[in-house]
């Protein structure tokens, strides 16, 4: 593994933040929170599994995938791999279905780069799926209908990450971004006591001054 390569798991986290993947990746600071614990013991329950056959199925759980193109030099693990009738399918699983959408566009970004790093390891064109535990139902996603476009998506993102930890340096909060469920909250904005405190440390700063 060098420098250069980028777990699938990296991409997740700037996905959802790129200032959260900031002091993460290249701060190295981390937080966890009830929903990050959630999905974390969702995940290992899944991935406790192991491998099994069900009805013509065969199931693995914990599969390491890469892709050492240089255009790529992703790797990561996938949830579920299921093979039947000649078909590899891509499932991941995740805790709960957005409310206003079949899925996030993040979380189907995720399975591409599985998907990208699985096809390569194993010589196939699989299928991606996720799988909600909340209503216990798996939606397939689009990935060969956009292929071209979340290809080119995957490798621009690829090189703003692998941009910022040459260079260390952490991506700016992006606008609009919702915190309020983040485990990283606290690290990335910590709370003031209140609005005379900030004042207070202000005159404090000007007074120092020479």
């Amino acid at each position: 593994m060098s420098d250069n390569d980028i777990s699938i798991r990296s991409i997740q986290h700037y996905l959802y933040c790129p200032h959260r993947w900031g002091l993460i990746e290249i701060d190295c600071a981390w937080a966890e929170n009830y929903y990050v614990t959630k999905s974390n013991l969702m995940h290992e329950r899944v991935h406790d599994t192991g491998s099994y056959t069900s009805k013509a199925k065969k199931v693995y759980t914990a599969v390491s995938v890469y892709n050492d193109l240089p255009e790529y030099r992703l790797y990561g693990v996938t949830d579920c791999l299921e093979f039947s009738s000649g078909l590899y399918r891509l499932v991941e699983y995740k805790p709960a279905k957005p409310k206003s959408c079949e899925y996030n566009h993040d979380d189907l970004m995720q399975v591409f780069a599985q998907k990208i790093c699985t096809d390569y390891a194993l010589k196939c064109d699989c299928e991606g799926y996720i799988y909600y535990s909340d209503i216990k139902k798996r939606i397939k996603l689009p990935l060969h209908e956009g292929y071209s476009e979340y290809d080119r998506e995957l490798k621009e993102l690829l090189a703003k990450m692998r941009d910022y930890r040459q260079r260390g340096v952490i991506p700016p909060i992006v606008k609009g971004q919702k915190c309020s469920g983040c485990s990283m909250k606290d690290i990335c904005m910590p709370k003031l006591k209140n609005s005379k405190s900030l004042r207070d440390s202000v005159r404090e700063l000007l007074e120092k001054k020479p």
